[in-house]
């Protein structure tokens, strides 16, 4: 896959595209050559059919989720997606940071500790609103887990919690409560703290190697005031193949997303101009592609 950054996306007024909307983020993907049809239909974990041919083959599984790595963006973009159809930086939106005070590296307990702490956190706020929830795990260089969270809660303009009360509630080692309400991208802050990692973090020898022999992006942000280096992706080999990523309530919903013609788009975001934009251009065996995305940011037009 050949990713194309930089270069400005050209599409013309009557090209289809799909367009997400995501509260005040509207996202256009356009398709160079539109393919409706399905070739393959999956048997089951391991088997899918060829329609065109009838053969039946089998997947190829990865080894690692480095290897998958287009998997793994796609699953970013999807969480991407609900975060930002669902969180906007309201006084009654929270992002907290559930941490360990020993080596977390079980994953099972995690989650069942985080099942049990959200249990108590709902219980805290019985009698005033239902609270809604998407949390992500995120992997350390050492083996050990964090848990990010961003909860919403519903019916009631503002929420408090004191840290620790927080704490006792979490009761396994160290939280962080943070206000949303100046992050007008509430899904690529959150995603790209799980992906990227801080240069100054780097201590595994896979990590650096990778850094040294793959020439890896680094990006300079802003962190509580400080410029920071970070290795874009530079988290992603932590992943282990096949794991739940993320955790979601019911009442959190995914975004609206349709087609209409590229011209038409302006109905929906006005005058208002792309604040990103990127292509790639797909190519394996006798299959190739060029997508595109857009991205409005509204609150930035304001």
């Amino acid at each position: 896959m050949d990713e194309r950054n930089g270069d400005k996306v050209l599409i013309a007024p009557n090209d289809v595209v799909k367009v997400t909307k995501m509260n005040h983020i509207i996202e256009v993907q356009h398709m160079e050559k539109m393919n409706r049809k399905n070739h393959i239909k999956k048997l089951d974990i391991d088997r899918f059919v060829d329609l065109s041919t009838g053969e039946i083959r089998e997947f190829e599984h990865s080894e690692n989720r480095q290897q998958n790595y287009n998997s793994l963006r796609q699953t970013f973009k999807k969480l991407r997606y609900l975060i930002n159809a669902n969180f906007t930086g309201q006084a009654n939106e929270l992002h907290i940071t559930l941490t360990y005070k020993e080596n977390m590296t079980d994953t099972k307990q995690l989650y069942d500790d985080f099942r049990k702490f959200m249990q108590r956190l709902k219980y805290f706020y019985k009698g005033y609103s239902t609270l809604d929830y998407l949390s992500v795990v995120e992997p350390q260089g050492r083996g050990a887990w964090h848990c990010h969270l961003l909860v919403r809660v519903n019916d009631l303009p503002k929420i408090y919690i004191k840290n620790r009360d927080l704490k006792e509630l979490w009761g396994h080692g160290f939280v962080t409560i943070k206000s949303l309400k100046d992050v007008d991208n509430i899904g690529a802050y959150l995603s790209a703290y799980l992906a990227d990692i801080d240069l100054d973090d780097v201590k595994d020898k896979e990590t650096a190697f990778k850094v040294a022999s793959e020439g890896c992006e680094i990006k300079t942000k802003i962190v509580d005031g400080k410029e920071k280096k970070f290795i874009k992706g530079g988290r992603l080999h932590m992943y282990p193949p096949g794991m739940n990523l993320y955790r979601k309530s019911k009442g959190i919903i995914k975004p609206e997303r349709e087609e209409m013609k590229f011209k038409d788009i302006k109905k929906i975001v006005g005058s208002a101009t792309p604040h990103y934009q990127k292509s790639y251009h797909v190519e394996n065996d006798d299959f190739e592609n060029t997508i595109s995305f857009l991205q409005y940011n509204t609150k930035r037009d304001i």
